[in-house]
Protein backbone atom coordinates (compact mmCIF):
# COMPACT_ATOMS: atom_id res chain seq x y z
CA UNK A 1 0.00 0.00 0.00
CA UNK A 2 1.60 3.26 -1.13
CA UNK A 3 1.25 6.49 0.77
CA UNK A 4 0.15 9.58 -1.06
CA UNK A 5 2.51 12.51 -0.81
CA UNK A 6 1.09 15.34 1.26
CA UNK A 7 1.89 18.99 0.80
CA UNK A 8 1.77 21.56 3.53
CA UNK A 9 1.43 25.28 2.99
CA UNK A 10 3.76 27.69 4.76
CA UNK A 11 0.98 28.53 7.22
CA UNK A 12 0.42 24.85 8.00
CA UNK A 13 4.13 24.35 8.60
CA UNK A 14 4.23 27.41 10.83
CA UNK A 15 1.34 26.20 12.98
CA UNK A 16 2.82 22.69 13.26
CA UNK A 17 6.23 24.11 14.27
CA UNK A 18 4.58 26.39 16.85
CA UNK A 19 2.64 23.44 18.24
CA UNK A 20 5.81 21.34 18.44
CA UNK A 21 7.56 24.13 20.36
CA UNK A 22 4.68 24.24 22.86
CA UNK A 23 3.91 20.55 23.33
CA UNK A 24 7.02 18.69 22.15
CA UNK A 25 8.12 17.33 18.80
CA UNK A 26 7.42 13.63 19.41
CA UNK A 27 3.77 14.25 20.25
CA UNK A 28 3.23 16.52 17.24
CA UNK A 29 5.04 14.21 14.82
CA UNK A 30 2.76 11.36 15.88
CA UNK A 31 -0.34 13.55 15.67
CA UNK A 32 0.37 14.67 12.07
CA UNK A 33 2.18 11.46 10.99
CA UNK A 34 5.39 13.33 10.22
CA UNK A 35 8.90 12.07 10.58
CA UNK A 36 10.80 13.71 13.42
CA UNK A 37 13.59 14.68 11.02
CA UNK A 38 11.16 16.63 8.82
CA UNK A 39 9.75 18.44 11.83
CA UNK A 40 13.29 19.21 13.02
CA UNK A 41 14.20 20.59 9.56
CA UNK A 42 11.12 22.84 9.52
CA UNK A 43 11.98 24.06 13.00
CA UNK A 44 15.58 24.85 11.99
CA UNK A 45 14.37 26.76 8.94
CA UNK A 46 11.88 28.65 11.08
CA UNK A 47 14.50 29.57 13.69
CA UNK A 48 16.98 30.64 10.99
CA UNK A 49 14.69 32.69 8.71
CA UNK A 50 11.39 33.07 10.51
CA UNK A 51 8.12 32.49 8.67
CA UNK A 52 9.78 33.14 5.29
CA UNK A 53 12.02 30.13 5.81
CA UNK A 54 8.99 27.83 5.76
CA UNK A 55 7.95 28.87 2.26
CA UNK A 56 8.54 26.53 -0.67
CA UNK A 57 12.03 26.89 -2.09
CA UNK A 58 10.82 26.30 -5.64
CA UNK A 59 8.28 28.37 -7.56
CA UNK A 60 5.00 26.62 -8.21
CA UNK A 61 3.63 26.91 -11.72
CA UNK A 62 -0.09 27.00 -12.31
CA UNK A 63 -1.15 24.12 -14.62
CA UNK A 64 -3.07 26.55 -16.84
CA UNK A 65 0.04 28.69 -17.26
CA UNK A 66 2.08 25.60 -18.14
CA UNK A 67 -0.46 24.58 -20.80
CA UNK A 68 -0.41 28.08 -22.28
CA UNK A 69 3.40 28.12 -22.34
CA UNK A 70 3.49 24.77 -24.16
CA UNK A 71 0.95 25.99 -26.70
CA UNK A 72 2.94 29.19 -27.16
CA UNK A 73 6.11 27.19 -27.87
CA UNK A 74 4.24 24.99 -30.34
CA UNK A 75 2.88 28.03 -32.18
CA UNK A 76 6.35 29.62 -32.27
CA UNK A 77 7.74 26.48 -33.91
CA UNK A 78 4.94 26.56 -36.51
CA UNK A 79 5.60 30.24 -37.32
CA UNK A 80 9.34 29.61 -37.57
CA UNK A 81 8.75 26.69 -39.93
CA UNK A 82 6.46 28.78 -42.13
CA UNK A 83 8.95 31.66 -42.19
CA UNK A 84 11.69 29.27 -43.30
CA UNK A 85 9.46 27.85 -46.03
CA UNK A 86 8.67 31.37 -47.29
CA UNK A 87 12.35 32.27 -47.34
CA UNK A 88 13.25 29.13 -49.30
CA UNK A 89 10.43 29.77 -51.79
CA UNK A 90 11.47 33.37 -52.30
CA UNK A 91 15.08 32.29 -52.91
CA UNK A 92 13.90 29.74 -55.47
CA UNK A 93 11.78 32.37 -57.20
CA UNK A 94 14.79 34.71 -57.44
CA UNK A 95 16.84 31.99 -59.14
CA UNK A 96 14.10 30.95 -61.57
CA UNK A 97 13.86 33.19 -64.66
CA UNK A 98 10.44 34.66 -65.33
CA UNK A 99 9.20 34.81 -68.88
CA UNK A 100 9.25 32.60 -71.96
CA UNK A 101 11.80 29.86 -71.98
CA UNK A 102 14.25 29.49 -74.84
CA UNK A 103 14.70 26.08 -76.38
Amino acid sequence: MSKQRRTFSAEDRYSIVQESIRSGPSEVSRKYSLSPSLLRRWKEKYLASGKDGLRDSYPRVDPQVRILEEENERLKRIVAKQALELEVKSELLKKTPIGPRKR
